[in-house]
């Protein structure tokens, strides 16, 4: 008797129905749980994933750290040069192609993360690459502690950015590592809940990282930002643990053809409440479908066929982030001193735009398990481009004592609507349209186009608003009014709906070339569907 998939359901589960009239079909009982149920259900699962998303913490940490720590008096101090320019006295500034460098040269770093992410997990294991990663984090964080014991200010600045740089690479591997095991993993009920901690996880970093430099701010000596350099040791610890307790991927195990160490795997993360035979069976089957349509798992695979689409798709996802908004709002404690807000206050906004933006990534895991992942994505682009509009405008009326809180306001705005909406979907989008098969591969890639669109990014932004280039202040809203128009209509044009759907149907989504503005109301009706022993 052969397991057959209902053609109404969709995602691997532990409950299997035999059907003696028409052969055999399994049914996934759990794909219409609701997020409560689904928790409950998959307690362990859920308990191993909340444990890995926590190595993200590093992640947002470190993307904060730069441009808070270079609000600090005594860091300007340290490593930049006397603004002449400036009505205050003894007015330090961090020279805007430094700024830029240490803001995109970490994506270098991340750059050759990912694009050794893929290779790796595919040679070595998810769990082995979190290793690595958590051994090189301890390394960078130990060079830029020490970096304003360099000889002079640019050996400091210089120290200061090779120790980013290799950071970056560390940060990017632990990454793709846990966005791959995650999406490779959780079933289709819990996927926007999983999807959304990456967003939580990554602002409640940011928010600690906030703190961090908040309380060192009046420290009179380098102390307070070594201090917050060497925080970073201990997010460092949580990859460490993760790699000796977490089970090695099922779904890595399967593509092995190690059978007895996906299921031990399977009994670790699903057992007792979900039958790992049964999860097993559904795994081997949506892998060997995939290696029927290409038994190639090389980067040129994701370029061919239905193929080149999804990681079309990847790609974009990945490119969301910066079209929102997220470099300036990461940069925000400087960016507002810019604009003319004090040192003191700044960071304080910037605290005060991190709790919001976790509450409000806390918050998605509800949107994304109730509201399609298209809409949600364009309505909240469209929202954040009129708000950051509003904040140009703004900045066209330049007063010292209102512009500064308006453009904090309005980015606060931002955040709330971003963290919403299209900041979590992105990372949902991004795991959902690559193959099982070609997962690792296409998320490197993915990562890829993300981190070269970071340093582009973070390198252009500070000669925009710093006073020692374009100083276009507050009108730099303008800049993200145009991403996120450009991102809702890509958005619409190319981006199918793909919640609540299994692996196998999305695979048969873009086989059958599906538009994406058909997609929401399109069922699978194939054979394949229905035959889960083929």
């Amino acid at each position: 008797m052969a397991p057959i998939v209902d053609p109404e359901k969709h995602e691997p589960s532990s409950t299997i129905r035999y059907d003696t009239e028409s052969n055999s079909e399994v049914e996934d009982a759990h794909i219409d749980l609701n997020l409560r149920q689904a928790l409950r259900q998959y307690s362990k699962l859920v308990g191993y994933v909340l444990g890995l998303s926590t190595v993200i913490l590093l992640w947002g940490y470190d993307l904060v750290v730069v441009g808070s720590v270079t609000a600090l008096d005594v860091f300007q101090r340290d490593f930049g040069e006397p603004d002449v320019g400036a009505s205050e006295p003894d007015k330090w500034i961090i020279p805007a192609i430094w700024l830029s460098c240490w803001q995109a040269f970490p994506s270098i770093g991340q750059l050759f993360g990912a694009i050794s992410a893929g290779p790796m997990q595919d040679r070595l294991g998810r769990t082995r690459c979190l290793l690595i990663g958590c051994v090189i984090t301890v390394f960078s964080v130990l060079i830029e502690f020490l970096a304003n014991k360099a000889n002079g200010v640019n050996g400091k600045r210089g120290t200061f950015l090779a120790g980013k740089i290799i950071q970056g690479y560390a940060c990017a591997l632990i990454k793709m590592v846990t966005l791959t095991y995650v999406s490779e993993t959780v079933p289709t009920c819990l996927r926007g809940w999983a999807m959304a901690l990456f967003p939580a996880f990554n602002t409640f970093g940011q928010l600690l990282g906030a703190v961090v430099v908040f309380a060192v701010n009046d420290v009179p000596t380098a102390m307070g930002y070594e201090i917050a350099f060497g925080v970073q040791w201990a997010f460092s610890a949580i990859p460490l643990v993760m790699s000796f307790v977490l089970p090695e991927s099922p779904a890595y195990l399967v593509r092995k053809k190690d059978m007895e160490a996906a299921r031990k795997s399977l009994q670790r993360l699903l057992a007792p409440k979900n039958d790992p035979d049964v999860a097993l069976e559904r795994l081997r089957l949506s892998i060997e479908a995939e290696e029927r349509i290409a038994s190639d798992i090389g980067y040129s695979q994701c370029f061919k066929g239905s193929n080149r689409r999804r990681t079309l798709i990847v790609i974009f996802a990945n490119l969301l982030p910066p079209l929102f908004g997220l470099p300036l709002l990461t940069s925000a404690s400087y960016f507002l001193q810019q604009v003319g807000m004090s040192s003191k206050y700044s960071l304080m906004l910037l605290i005060v735009g991190i709790v919001i933006g976790m509450f409000a990534n806390f918050g998605s895991t509800w949107t994304l398990s109730h509201l399609n992942r298209r809409r949600l994505t364009i309505n909240t682009c469209i929202v954040a481009s009129l708000l950051w509009a509003a904040m140009g405008i703004a900045g066209c009326f330049q007063n010292d004592s209102i512009t500064p809180w308006i453009s904090g306001g309005i980015m606060m705005a931002v955040i709330l609507v971003c963290g919403l909406g299209v900041w979590p979907t992105s990372y949902a989008i991004m795991s959902e349209a690559s193959a099982l098969r070609l997962r690792a591969k296409s998320q490197a890639i993915g990562g890829i186009s993300a981190y070269v669109a970071s340093i582009f990014t973070n390198f252009v932004l500070p000669y925009l608003y710093n006073p020692d280039a374009a100083d276009l202040q507050a009108k730099t809203g303008f800049v993200f009014t145009g991403a996120c128009v450009v991102a809702a209509v890509a958005t619409y044009f190319i981006v199918p709906e793909m919640k609540g759907r299994s692996p196998m149907e999305i695979d048969h989504l873009f086989e059958e070339r599906v538009s994406a503005r058909k997609s929401a109301g399109w069922r699978d009706r194939t054979e394949e569907v229905k035959a889960a022993a083929m």
